[in-house]
């Protein structure tokens, strides 16, 4: 956050149009043209987007989602607000997203939609999943993967629609927020509706609703944002360079694999510390190098999930055991890269 960020901020106050105002609009219209798609809905945050995403294909009781079983757990607790089943997929353990090869056998004829995650900024291999999805909607959740490309692709310019997180830790960020992208409109428009209490116009209510709006507040320092994004994923790119530089070929750690074709943003810099994960982390932190496990626990085993939830996902579950994540955010420097890449190398002595 910079001095732009706080003018935005003044030059909303100054207008008095604290909510839903002309800022709001711009920010959808320039975050979806950013994102190579025709519309966008600002909405409160990133677990709002997947609901009213979902909302507006009328997904509810008895019907089926399938979405990866290794990502936060808001990628899942939509799929209930609406009274619908998730269905819980196993993970490449390469890539940590969403495994297609496991698809197809989680479809079923009340399967009314597919939640991949583009998690840690790298996207799914989105030609697969959409070949084995068919007819069946296919709605990105992009939370991690502003900016993230999959061959020439933006994230979330793919599916039926992506939907975004803004939250303080992302790649951009509004304070909190969210928005779903696509270039169908009648979906963004459903959208809208629900956000604003099902109106299409003041006291015109053609549905039961949400308050799910985005202030203009938070769209005026998004608009900011999105203009630092593509710089600011270049850091990430650069200080994960020198990381991997480091670490590969290191006994003990894994780096992160980045597939064929896709240009991973580094939401975060996420290795495999298949022994002692544990040990590393807390030599790290005695070092005074930050790092956290993302995530450890699979969506599955979560007891919000336990009721709903079938079947093994060993490699998800392996992941939890063995990931550790270091910084590589734009305030980090060259400098401070290659002092993080240095000490992970000497947590793993002895």
């Amino acid at each position: 956050m910079g001095d732009e960020e706080k003018e935005a901020v003044a030059r909303v106050l100054d207008s008095g149009m604290l909510a839903h105002g002309p800022e709001v609009e711009s920010f959808e219209e320039e975050f979806a043209s950013y994102c190579g798609v025709s519309h966008g809905a600002a909405v409160s945050s990133g677990t709002s987007a997947i609901h009213l995403a979902l909302a507006a294909l009328d997904i509810g009781p008895g019907d089926e989602v399938i979405t990866t079983s290794f990502s936060f757990i808001a990628s899942a607790t939509p799929i209930l607000f609406l009274g619908a089943k998730p269905v819980f997929v196993d993970i490449d353990p390469r890539t940590f997203n969403m495994d297609p090869d496991l698809l197809g056998a989680a479809l079923s004829e009340r399967t009314r939609a597919i939640i991949p995650v583009h998690l840690y900024g790298q996207c799914c291999d989105m030609d697969r999943i959409l070949s084995e999805a068919g007819d069946v909607p296919v709605l990105e959740d992009c939370a991690q993967a502003h900016g993230a490309l999959y061959k020439g692709k933006k994230a979330g310019s793919m599916g039926r629609c992506g939907m975004f997180s803004f939250y303080p830790t992302k790649n951009m960020t509004t304070g909190e927020g969210g928005m779903v992208v696509s270039d169908d409109i009648k979906l963004i428009q459903k959208v809208r509706m629900l956000r604003n209490h099902g109106q299409i116009a003041r006291y015109d209510h053609h549905s039961v609703g949400y308050n799910l709006r985005m202030t203009s507040m938070a769209a005026a320092i998004g608009r900011v944002q999105l203009k630092r994004l593509d710089r600011n994923n270049d850091i990430r790119s650069k200080n994960a360079a020198i990381l991997t530089g480091i670490l590969d070929g290191i006994d003990g750690i894994i780096p992160p694999f980045e597939a064929p074709g896709t240009r991973h943003v580094f939401h975060q810099y996420t290795v495999r510390v298949p022994k002692r994960r544990d040990e590393v982390a807390d030599r790290l932190s005695n070092m005074g190098i930050g790092n956290k496990v993302f995530y450890p626990t699979t969506i599955p085993s979560s007891p919000a999930m336990k009721a709903c939830s079938s079947g093994s996902f060993d490699r998800a579950e392996k992941a939890c055991r063995e990931v550790l994540s270091v910084p590589v955010h734009p305030q980090v420097t060259e400098e401070d890269a290659r002092e993080v890449g240095e000490a992970i190398v000497r947590s793993m002595e002895g």
